[in-house]
């Protein structure tokens, strides 16, 4: 009798292992491994963005967190390891279409590096929001998928302000240089393309040098010593981010010539307005990513709520988020 009961207890508990091994692996599914964040298993919404270590991401990250408390709605918020993580970013992805979120928001860091996993989330049945890197509509339409929106700012005109606060504060006109992004990034790329256009519209000025620096601080303070030794009347450096601008602005120190020459960054990070209130960096175009985040989710809301058909010959809607100049005295 007492083997007959030893062994009903045995099987008991291979039962009961059983079951809470099937509810634990339940719970590991819903972690999310790759990039930054984790899926919370409830939240209809994902954002998808890049490394929350620069400032401008992280700034996004909290606007889209408080938009979402404002709207009453739950928000998983990832992000691609680094700039370069083009197949870990699209993994993310990938990972989200599986968790069946209704909208994902995504900010692609090139054009085309996501455009696969919008067509698979657009098969079934998920909207995707564009965030402010410009996915190359082309290619995505063509490929049979498609975007609801747009949310971004003025890339051309951040350039643009950029380049002319430098022309206003150098009268004399001069040698200007622009320390690029990474090539093939679209955001860099307009903004590269404004100053470019503002410089070379004024007979004033002339851009002696425009080079890349790939997002990378260590590579900007490289090419600014560079620019600097090749041309020693360079009156000005603009530059495509505020990390790029900060490492130019090391390499102005380094040589000596902090105030004469002038160096403008762009994005409005933390660090970079702390330079600019030090009276060392000259400028920075700062963007209003917390506003372009909470406009994106918004904007995912209403079309869920609204129920619309995915249109893969739609034309996107292009939302703007306005930019502005950050000096010493603003």
């Amino acid at each position: 009798m007492k083997r007959k009961i030893l062994s009903i207890v045995m099987a008991l508990t291979v039962v009961i292992g059983i079951v809470f091994a099937g509810c634990g692996s339940k719970t590991d599914d819903k972690k999310t491994t790759d990039g930054s964040g984790s899926s919370s298993g409830t939240a209809e919404y994902a954002i998808i963005l890049k490394p929350l270590s620069n400032d401008f991401w992280a700034n996004m990250k909290a606007g889209i967190e408080k938009e979402a408390k404002e709207l009453g709605v739950t928000v998983d918020v990832f992000a691609a390891q680094s700039e370069d993580d083009t197949e870990g970013q699209l993994k993310i992805l990938e990972n989200c279409i599986s968790k069946g979120y209704k909208a994902i928001g995504v900010a692609p860091i090139s054009p085309t590096n996501l455009i696969n996993g919008i067509v698979e989330a657009n098969k079934k049945g998920i909207y995707v929001m564009n965030i402010d890197e410009k996915i190359d509509m082309d290619t995505l339409k063509n490929a049979g998928g498609s975007v609801i929106a747009f949310a971004t700012t003025d890339n051309e005109k951040v350039g643009e302000k950029g380049a002319n606060y430098i022309m206003e504060q150098l009268k004399d006109g001069g040698e200007v240089a622009i320390i690029e992004g990474k090539a093939g990034n679209a955001s860099g790329e307009y903004r590269k393309n404004g100053a470019t256009t503002a410089f070379t519209a004024n007979s004033a000025f002339k851009l002696v040098a425009s080079q890349p620096a790939d997002w990378d601080r260590q590579k900007a303070l490289d090419t600014a010593a560079s620019m600097i030794q090749k041309y020693p009347n360079l009156k000005a450096i603009y530059c495509c981010n505020d990390t790029m601008a900060l490492g130019a602005l090391q390499a102005v120190k380094n040589a000596n010539k902090l105030g004469k020459i002038m160096v403008v960054g762009t994005d409005g990070a933390a660090e970079a307005i702390d330079s600019v209130k030090a009276g060392e960096l000259s400028a920075t175009v700062a963007q209003d990513s917390a506003g372009i985040g909470a406009v994106s989710l918004k904007t995912m809301v209403e079309t869920v709520k609204a129920g619309k058909a995915i249109d893969v010959n739609a034309t996107p809607e292009t939302i703007p988020v306005d930019s502005y100049i950050v000096t010493k005295d603003s």
